[in-house]
This record gives structure tokens, sequence and C-alpha cells, in this order.
């Protein structure tokens, strides 16, 4: 049920239940403590036009979200562990999960002292297909009308995971060899990338790893050349996966939710609003059952 929707029933301008709202909100969440951190999860969100963001802090063991903060540069990380977290809590955090963002690294490594980095698996393959992807377009700028009528329609079909596509689009690709071989090169490489993530073995996967960057480099690709300068710089972060399996897809999935709330909603004009909703909805206290049993309509 929607704010409006709810206002409606309830005979009250939007305005007022929302007020309402966050004045319950902000007061059971006041005297609400952080307990037994062990993994976090650090991503941001948009939750207004204007490229106005949020970062989020999500519990992973839990499932759910222990805090919002307005922005997303270092400045907003650091007010998370300087506001929300004990030095003993800091402590106890074994690990940290975020994309290659470096303000994220960064407070990760500078607060949590015992905590093991891992970069998410996720931004990881989407960093990959946007520099294969990057390739393309070059291409696309550089050919004729022809050579353009071969590279159609191929944006979706080099983004897709080897698992899911058919004979016919495996086809597609391999002709590429000879339509264009620059793009073939680039998809090829993707394609072998795929391989780290099967890996269980972390001297395995660290051999794989370091084989494949050398390869792309004398590819002579530019996008994959600063993609791998990338992967190298966050070296150990993106092999600790292979360690922990670890990866943000507990975040991807809570911020499903949000997405929902906010599309519901149309859209919120203040992070305050949209904080709260996310607070009721996903986060780490159950604000439902904070209410006296007298005032339960259910």
């Amino acid at each position: 049920m929607t704010q409006r929707t709810a206002a409606e029933l309830l005979v009250i301008p939007k305005s007022t239940l929302s007020n309402l709202l966050h004045r319950a909100i902000t007061r059971l969440r006041k005297g609400h403590l952080i307990r037994g951190l062990k993994t976090i999860g650090i991503d941001e969100i948009s939750y207004a036009k204007g490229h106005k963001y949020a970062t989020l802090v999500y519990d992973l063991d839990r499932s759910c979200v222990v805090w919002i903060g307005r922005g997303r540069a270092r400045s907003t990380i650091d007010r998370f562990f300087a506001e929300a977290l004990s030095s003993y809590q800091k402590s106890k955090i074994e690990w940290a999960c975020c994309d290659m963002s470096e303000a994220y690294i960064g407070a990760i490594e500078a607060h949590c002292p015992n905590a093991k980095l891992v970069l998410d698996r996720f931004h990881i393959v989407k960093a990959l297909n946007t520099a294969v992807d990057e390739v393309r377009k070059e291409q696309w700028r550089d050919a004729g009308a022809d050579e353009r009528k071969a590279l159609k329609g191929l944006r979706w079909l080099l983004y897709r995971h080897s698992s899911t596509r058919s004979r016919a689009h495996t086809k597609t690709l391999k002709a590429l060899e000879r339509a264009n071989n620059r793009i073939y090169r680039a998809w090829r490489l993707k394609d072998e990338f795929e391989q780290f993530w099967e890996y269980k073995a972390p001297w395995a996967a660290e051999r794989f790893l370091r084989s494949w960057t050398t390869a792309a480099l004398r590819s002579r690709l530019e996008p994959l050349r600063k993609f791998v300068k990338t992967l190298r710089h966050h070296f150990w972060g993106v092999l600790a996966f292979v360690h922990t399996r670890l990866t943000n897809a507990i975040s991807e999935g809570i911020n499903r939710i949000v997405r929902i709330v906010k599309n519901r909603a149309s859209g919120f004009h203040t992070l305050n609003a949209f904080s709260d909703m996310i607070f009721l909805t996903v986060g780490d206290l159950d604000i439902p059952v904070q209410i006296p049993k007298t005032f339960r309509t259910l």
C-alpha cells in the first residue's frame, strides 16, 4: 500500500501521514544500536532525479539495511563508521563487500582493521561488459555502411553469459573473427574470464587471473587494457572471492525491493522520506513489533 492510499483510508493529508511516519521511525530508531555486525555490504542507490544518491550499508548475514547516508563520497561512508559503530564493533567486522569505488574501499581499509575485503562479482562483470561494449562502439564509429550491417544487434548479445546463449548466438559471434576481429577478440576474452568464478583453489584462480590479464594487455584493445589496470590495482580483493564466495547478491536483492518502493511512490523528493520507507520494509529493526499492542489494528 502506498502512502497516498493509506492517507486516503485515514482521511488525512499525505504530508501529515508522511510527517507522522518520519517522527515515529526516527523515535524508534533513536535508541537502536547495531549489533552483531560481522559481514557488511556497501552500495549506492539513486533516490531522485538530478543524480542524487544515497549510500546504503547492509548486514549481509541478516539480509537487512543498517544505515543510510546522503551521497556516495568518502565523507559519507566515514560518517557511518564514526557515528554508528564503536571501535570494538569495527574490529569485529570480518568481511566487507563493495564495488571498485575507491571511496568505499579506502573507508573499509581505514576503519575495519580485521576485515577481509571482497570486491563484488556483479560490479566486476559489469565493468568488463562495459569495456567490451566500448570496443564495439569504437568499431561501429569507424565502420562503413556495409560493415555496420554485420555489427547490428551485437550489443546485448555480447553481454550474454555463455550459459544463456543459443547455438545461433554463438555462431553469430564466431563469425566476427572474419567480420571484425577486434570485437571478436574482446568477446573471446570476456568469455574466457567467466572461468575465474568457477575456481575453488586460490592458487589456480591466481594463476588463471595473472595469465588472463597478460593476454588482455597483449590484445591491443585499449578499453580492455584499462579494465586490466583496474583489476590489477584491486587484485587481492578480486581474488578474495575464491576464498569466500561472498558477493553483494543479497544487497542487490534488497535494492530490488528498494527500487520497487521508489517506483510505487513515483520517486521521493527527500532522502528522509525514502529512508523511512527503506527502514520500514528492509531495515534491521522490526518497526511494527515496536508499536504497543494497544495501538495495533491487526
